[in-house]
């Protein structure tokens, strides 16, 4: 187990090396930076100051050096200096994090609230109305994006209840009850999505092992149906249903930019797209890392949960 993870962590520092590689690189190969950004909304463009900007961001200097420079502080701490706002990049980093966490947290867990046992139902109930109607909810739940299931809920609010949630962030220490309200919504949302596509594993996963001997046997020795279905056909058919909701994690983390937009909340995705945008590339740098974090650990996680929960996985 330990040799396994220690081979897991070296290939996610050399992902992590690759993908610094891939962001710093790309970013800079877009047309214009902050520098010309600035001139630009400014309407007027002094050569010698603009030079001089150039040369204290250090955009002047070859890419290759740029990195250099860039890594050498990523492993001393430094996260760098915002170039929009001319502050330490974890003082804008560090506050959006703590949203878009809690926000994929909330999603997560009404994703599999709703998605594991309508994926059980269905399969047991395989073939019959009730099967038939959460697989329709299920297609529905793929087909709408979630920003525009969140926009539909806001304006239903509006017109039926002539009511709409706070649309500017509050701190949970602010008010706890209006955070959890201003949070449910875009949860309910965005879950009602991923919840679709674990119903979906679910139902295919639990139909596979509905169909092995031991459940037959099992139901013909008179074992309660619900416990052969909960205790040992679910338990048998966890291990997909944990990849999926391990990627849709993942996924959330850095996959909730409109949906953010859309709530008004100070997330990390939403900010990425401003920081790009600015070609604020210490921000966009140090938030891509972030993900890309999440990612790798998420993936980690789930293959050490393969173990527990089947005792047959073993780790070379």
């Amino acid at each position: 187990m330990k040799t396994y993870i220690a081979q897991r962590l070296a290939i996610a520092v050399l992902t992590l090396f690759g993908m610094s590689i891939v962001i710093f690189v790309l970013m800079r190969l877009a047309p214009g930076d902050i520098v010309d950004i600035l001139y630009e909304a400014g309407g007027y463009v002094d050569p010698v100051a603009k030079k001089e900007l150039t040369k204290e961001l250090g955009l002047d200097r070859p890419i290759l050096a740029q990195y250099v420079s860039w890594l050498g502080d990523i492993l001393q701490g430094n996260l760098g200096k915002s170039y929009r706002y001319d502050v330490p990049a974890w003082q804008i980093v560090k506050p959006r994090i703590p949203v878009t966490v809690e926000l994929a947290v909330l999603s997560l867990l009404v994703a599999v609230l709703l998605g594991v046992p309508t994926g059980v139902v269905s399969a047991v109930r395989q073939d019959t109305t009730l099967d038939y109607v959460l697989r329709v909810i299920s297609l529905a739940g793929l087909s709408m994006p979630s920003f525009w299931l969140g926009m539909v809920i806001i304006l239903g609010l509006v017109a039926w209840a002539g009511w709409i949630p706070p649309m500017l962030y509050v701190p949970p220490t602010q008010d706890f009850k209006v955070h959890v309200l201003q949070f449910l919504l875009p949860a309910l949302a965005v879950g009602y999505r991923s919840s679709a596509l674990i119903m979906r594993i679910t139902r295919s996963s639990v139909l596979e092992v509905m169909r092995e001997d031991y459940i037959r046997t099992a139901l013909a020795k008179g074992q309660r149906e619900r416990v052969v279905i909960w205790r040992h056909a679910l338990k048998n058919a966890i291990l997909p249903i944990v990849t999926v909701i391990g990627i849709e994690f993942a996924f959330l983390i850095g996959g909730l930019v409109v949906t953010e937009t859309v709530f008004n909340l100070p997330g990390v995705a939403r900010y990425l797209v401003e920081a790009i945008l600015w070609r604020d590339y210490p921000i966009v740098q140090n938030l891509v890392m972030f993900i890309a974090i999440v990612v790798i650990l998420s993936n980690l996680f789930v293959d050490m949960l393969y173990g527990w929960l089947d005792p047959r996985v073993r780790y070379g």
